[in-house]
């Protein structure tokens, strides 16, 4: 095909050009090389395309682009050219293009609100970036509005609307109370995605007037509250009761409980909705049915499936959620709600649009003059993307006229392109819901060759083994490689080459006549280069005597040899492995330079050993078996340390290396297990010996690597079994040559110690490893993740540098490389540390409170996003304090507390907590450097518990009948008070416990009058408080009632009544004569009629008290001699104390069934005859004796 060819159309023009097989220029990645190259702009970093900002802090709109040279930058804004320099307010970043409004000095965010492009320009083109919308965040705030409490019935629907105001970004909705505790959420009640909260049927227990809806906007860390919204259930049973109380009883009312219904959708209405969602978001669809019971809800794809392990239900399934939606899952979603009466469905039908996507971007392309190229760009939509391009940022139909560009629908073809055709492109596919925008250069380049493989390589491999030797290089147009042996040789062709595309020429057979040196030579029509490389082929390495089967005995030792040969030029590595594994670490095992010895063989140590040599460039192995048999006894023998080796003697003295030789001294009857060869360096650390190696005792000579620019002398130290011997004698001295260093600093670190620098450590170089005068250390650093050059300085034998002015928190490359007067260590690694710390920037949020008990709450919070961190993440700190006691409202001194959460927590248990207090908390984030911000105060209140006991309880006032009693309020009441409670029992002679009295007394109470008590009883009183919780512990006292003084007092009045005196008189006489009649009976040995009748009855009231111990005894004759009968301990009130008068009441009125009248006047008679009543307790009206009184004060 020849490029004269004319070409009809230009859809032929593309499928023809593409069957060329040309490819542009792959520009090797080689530092140096692209440093020289020039490069059109590159678009690395910008901010997106929808920039929501903080309208209180600095608008940064970030811009950075590469390229050779520099790019210069300009920004338009609403489509015009944005002339910074004319607005104070506004800066760019040196060397970047990055925007900085400054809105904390008195700027406005609103004012530039707009949408900004930004343009990287150089002599090889300009880029541009997407067009960033800026907009400030908004959370206005709720309009007024008066709410109408809502009256519902039980069992119906009710949809409470939230309504939020319209902000940027939208807010999250969430219902909570005043008590800042969200409302519960379940099957029956829950949130829309609307932010209405839905109850698909009240409950009495709804009724509330705290329905609070809050919308929380992120972006700025505001909260906005709506009026909180009334709501009143009214159950069936209420209303039945306020129907009762209005008719009689002949009326008819009354009404089910509560109706069921079937389901119905309170959203979607309707049988049928549609939703459009875009590709790659998340499709959320919604079902939120009314009805009694509670509808259940499922989710079915007519015609399909769900798609698994995308598809996810929330809200106790009335939302499907799908991530990541393609146009696979456009179709009819149907929601079915169903309960016990019925069930209703909705049909959803769900389209996926697509915004714009890549098939294909524009990659950069890199020509030679006068070769050809094509730029495709290729993105798919729904609706399907078009696609525009632009050229160094103006569109291609209007930019500057190209002769070798055409520009065929979504490529652009580029025929004989020329150095003046170097641009950036712009492919824009946009369609209604989106744009793509991609920079892509042309960048036309005329280099002559350069080879980028080092000069006179040593290339070194084994004989008969493929070899390989490179030819990296770069020029445009493309060079030819072509090769040569020897500086005169002719070129290379034929079988036993192959030549690769990039220039390397592959010897598949190595022989040694192929050993010497090689030229490649690189050549276009702008110059040509050559550059020679040596080929070197070595012996292979071989185990002339390999190891062999062994048995051995038990406790003996044995040996394997492997002995080697190789080529002269390379240094062998032998190992040894037992079973395929690392030989034993013990020290019986004795490594030589031809063999393996085993000292003290165990029946452990069978098993196959193999001795593998490595070279630089190949590797051979050998192996074989060991067999562990019992060994004989032997005798008992005295073993101890060995002698100390002599005469050390150094040979082969070279710049790195040394050999050293020596005598071992006698073993004890121990062999020597081991050699340990110590040096002193009398140039940096003069009389301090350390360790240099160790060789198997099987061994007396030793090479020793040596470190440049020390003053070496060694001693060896021999180790057996029982242990180590006196080091030898030292050997000679040995100076080594200056160097430069061979190794670098170690535990290298970065850590900042203020928010703007990093902190470069490290552990310096001993002074036998700086290998020469002069050593200093290069410290180097630049920020990770960002296209940034190493920054570096030289510093002297120190062990820290500090960087300062860094950005705070972000990550560093840091390394740090050795120096003397010689020159370098080899490059260093690299370590990542961190610029300092900064005390983080934001508050946790969403902090919420949930209370377990009176004493104990939980706390939650959402962490905080680790970039405003600023410093390692350490945990949270929660502080607590009460504020008050809510049943005394009363404050005091406020005493924080706190509690710390390692590491990213989100929850945590607040103990310890008094009841019925009202407290406060907030959250803070913790880092390395300290505390961030505290978030906004929470309060919450602990709910009541049971009060501690009364603070005391007296009793005073004591009466024959009542007693006083006065309390004070518990210490720690723990909530509302809601009563006392009393309970008391008497306490009889024995300390038995009578029956238990109880009384409930109001809160408000502080004393109490206790009447109709027994007189002269013990009394024992329990006394606790209650809250609505509960009873709280109690507080016991006793006490006792007074004697009956009071009583006598009042039987005197009636005693000087005269009609008293009068009967008491005729009574008195009776009472003469029937004892005048006993006395003549007794003195003639018979009873008297009385006493008969006393006998007959067996009335124990009205028998003599003995004076010996209170009994009442059984009238007899002087000539009977009976013992007198114990009668009942009943008291007799006929026995009354001294003091009181002869003609009191209480002589008469126990023994007989004598009252008084309403009148006051006596009735019933005195008659032995009287039959004793039943006992009634403390029922009978008449007193109890002294002697009981006595009896209960025991």
């Amino acid at each position: 095909m020849t490029k004269k060819m004319s070409i009809s159309t230009s859809k032929t023009s593309l499928v023809l050009f593409l069957c060329q097989i040309i490819s542009a220029l792959d520009v090797p990645l080689d530092s140096k090389l692209l440093e020289e190259l020039s490069q059109p702009p590159t678009i690395t970093q910008q901010s997106p395309k929808d920039y929501i900002v903080d309208p209180r802090e600095n608008i940064v709109i970030q811009c950075e682009a590469k390229g050779k040279p520099p790019p210069s930058f300009s920004w338009t804004r609403n489509g015009t050219h944005f002339d910074i320099d004319k607005d104070a307010q506004v800066t760019m970043k040196p060397n970047s293009g990055t925007l900085v409004i400054n809105i904390m000095n008195g700027g406005k965010a609103e004012a530039y609100e707009g949408v900004y492009q930004c343009t990287a320009r150089n002599e090889r083109g300009a880029a541009i970036s997407n067009n960033i919308v800026v907009r400030p965040s908004r959370s206005p705030l709720w309009t007024k509005e008066k709410l109408e409490p809502n009256h519902v019935r039980e069992g119906d629907s009710l949809v409470l609307h939230c309504r939020p105001p319209v902000g940027l970004p939208p807010p999250i909705i969430f219902w909570m109370d005043n008590a800042f505790q969200r409302l519960p959420q379940s099957e029956r009640v829950s949130q829309g995605l609307n932010g209405d909260l839905y109850f698909s049927n009240v409950q009495p227990e709804d009724t509330r007037e705290d329905y609070i809806c809050y919308a929380r906007f992120n972006h700025t860390q505001t909260i906005q509250q709506k009026q909180p919204i009334s709501v009143k259930v009214f159950s069936m049973d209420s209303l039945n009761d306020t129907i009762a109380a209005n008719l009689s009883d002949t009326d008819i009312f009354g009404a089910k409980p509560v109706t069921e219904r079937q389901p119905v959708l309170l959203t979607p209405t309707g049988s049928t909705s549609t939703k459009v969602e875009l590709r790659g978001n998340v499709l959320l669809l919604e079902c939120i049915a009314a009805g009694l019971p509670t509808p259940v809800i499922r989710w079915i794809k007519e015609g399909g499936e769900l798609p698994a392990n995308r598809t996810f239900f929330e809200n106790f399934k009335k939302t499907l959620k799908i991530i990541d939606v393609s146009e696979a899952d456009s179709g009819n979603y149907k929601c079915i709600a169903r309960n016990a009466l019925g069930s209703v469905h909705h049909v959803i039908s769900v389209t996926v649009k697509a915004a714009p996507y890549w098939i294909t971007a524009p990659r950069n392309l890199v020509l030679s003059p006068g070769e050809d190229g094509t730029l495709i760009c290729r993105a798919n939509g729904n609706p399907k993307p078009s696609i525009s391009w632009l050229a160094n940022g103006v569109p291609i139909a209007i930019a500057p006229e190209d002769p070798s560009r055409k520009v065929d629908g979504d490529t652009i073809i580029f025929s004989h392109v020329q150095e003046r055709s170097s641009a950036v492109y712009q492919c824009n596919a946009s369609n209604e819901y989106g744009y793509l925008l991609a920079n892509a250069f042309v960048n036309v380049l005329a280099e002559p060759p350069r080879i980028l493989t080092p000069a006179n390589k040593l290339y070194q491999v084994i004989a008969d083994s493929p070899a390989l030797l490179d030819c990296a290089y770069f020029g445009s147009p493309k060079p030819e490689i072509e090769w040569f042996k020897g500086v005169k040789g002719s070129i290379l062709r034929g079988n036993e080459y192959i030549f690769h595309d990039n220039g390397t020429l592959e010897i598949p057979v190595a022989q040694k006549n192929n050993a010497g040196t090689y030229t490649c030579v690189a050549r276009n029509e702008l110059g040509k280069i050559q550059n020679e490389v040596q080929l070197e082929i070595k012996d292979p390495t071989m185990i002339i005597k390999q190891p062999e089967y062994k048995v051995i005995q038990r406790y003996g030792q044995v040996s394997f040899e492997c002995v080697i040969k190789h080529d002269s030029t390379l240094l062998p590595t032998v190992t040894w492995l037992k079973d395929n594994d690392e030989l034993p670490d013990d020290e019986r095992f004795l490594v030589g330079k031809d063999n393996l010895t085993i000292m003290n063989v165990t029946d452990k140590d069978d098993g196959t050993y193999t001795c593998i040599v490595n070279t630089t460039l190949d590797s051979v192995s050998a192996s074989a078996v060991l067999t562990v048999v019992a060994a004989p006894p032997t005798p008992a023998i005295i073993y101890a340390r060995p002698n100390p080796p002599f005469d050390l003697e150094l040979t082969g003295q070279l710049e790195r290396s040394i050999d050293l030789s020596w005598l071992p001294g006698d073993e004890n009857n121990s062999p020597i297990t081991s050699f340990v060869i110590e040096f002193e360096d009398a140039l940096h650390e003069p009389g301090v010996w350390r360790y240099q190696t160790e060789v198997p005792g099987s061994q007396t000579t030793a090479q020793l690597k040596l470190s440049p620019y020390v003053n070496y002398s060694f001693r060896v130290i021999a180790v057996n079994r029982i242990g180590r011997s006196q080091p030898s004698e030292p050997s000679e001295q040995y100076l080594t040559k200056s160097a430069s260093p061979d190794e670098n600093p170690a535990n290298v670190q970065g850590i900042g110690s203020e928010p703007d620098n990093l902190v470069i450590t490290w552990e310096p170089l001993k002074g036998f490893q700086s290998n020469g005068p002069g050593l200093q250390y290069k410290v180097s650093w630049r920020q990770k993740d960002v296209d940034d050059e190493w920054t570096s300085v030289i510093v002297a034998n120190v062990s820290k540098y500090i960087v300062s002015g860094t950005p705070t928190f972000v990550p560093y490359e840091v390394k740090v490389q050795a120096l003397n007067d010689l020159g370098y260590a080899p490059e260093p690694s690299e370590v990542i540390g961190h610029s300092g710390e900064d005390l983080p920037m934001v508050a946790p949020g969403n902090v919420q409170v949930h209370v377990i008990n009176s004493t104990l709450a939980k706390v939650h919070w959402d962490p905080v996003p680790l970039k405003s961190v600023r410093g390692h993440l350490q945990g949270y700190k929660v502080y607590y304090w009460k504020v008050q006691s809510l049943s005394r409202r009363s404050r005091r001194h406020v005493e924080k507390k706190i509690l710390t959460f390692r590491g990213n927590k989100t929850f945590g248990m607040l103990p310890g907590l008094e009841p019925y207090s009202s407290y406060k908390l907030n959250v803070r984030v913790v880092n390395g450097k300290g505390e961030g911000p505290a978030s906004p105060d929470k309060v919450f209140k602990t709910p009541e518990g049971v009060p501690s006991s009364p603070s005391f309880l007296k009793i005073t006032n004591p009466t024959l009948d009542s007693l006083t009693l006065e309390w004070g309020s518990p210490t720690h009441p723990n909530g509302v008070l809601t009563s006392y409670t009393l309970k008391f029992q008497p306490i009889n002679n024995t300390h038995e416990l009578g029956p238990l009295v109880e009384i409930r007394i109001p809160a408000n109470e502080s004393s109490l009058i206790l009447k109709n008590l027994n007189y002269s009883t013990r009394y024992k009183f329990y006394f606790n408080a209650q809250t609505s919780v509960g009873s709280g512990s109690q507080i016991t006292e006793e006490a006792v009632t007074i004697m009956d003084e009071a009583m006598a007092s009042r039987q005197v009045d009636i005693a000087t009544q005269g009609w008293f005196i009068g009967l008491m008189c005729a009574v008195a006489l009776l009472i003469l004569i029937l004892l005048i009649v006993c006395f003549i009976r007794r003195n003639k040995g018979g009873k008297y009629p009385v006493k008969e009748k006393e006998d007959a009855h067996a009335d124990p009231e009205i028998q003599p008290m003995k004076e010996d111990d209170g009994t009442f005894g059984e009238y007899s004759d002087a000539e009977d001699h009976k013992p007198l009968k114990k009668g009942s301990r009943t008291p007799s009130d006929r026995t009354v104390k001294k003091e009181d008068s002869d003609d009191s009441l209480v002589d008469y009125g126990e023994g007989v069934n004598g009252q008084f009248n309403e009148d006051g006047s006596f009735i019933g008679q005195y008659s032995g005859k009287k039959e004793k009543e039943p006992a009634e307790g403390n029922e009978s009206s008449e007193a109890p004796s002294p002697v009981n009184a006595m009896n209960s004060f025991v």
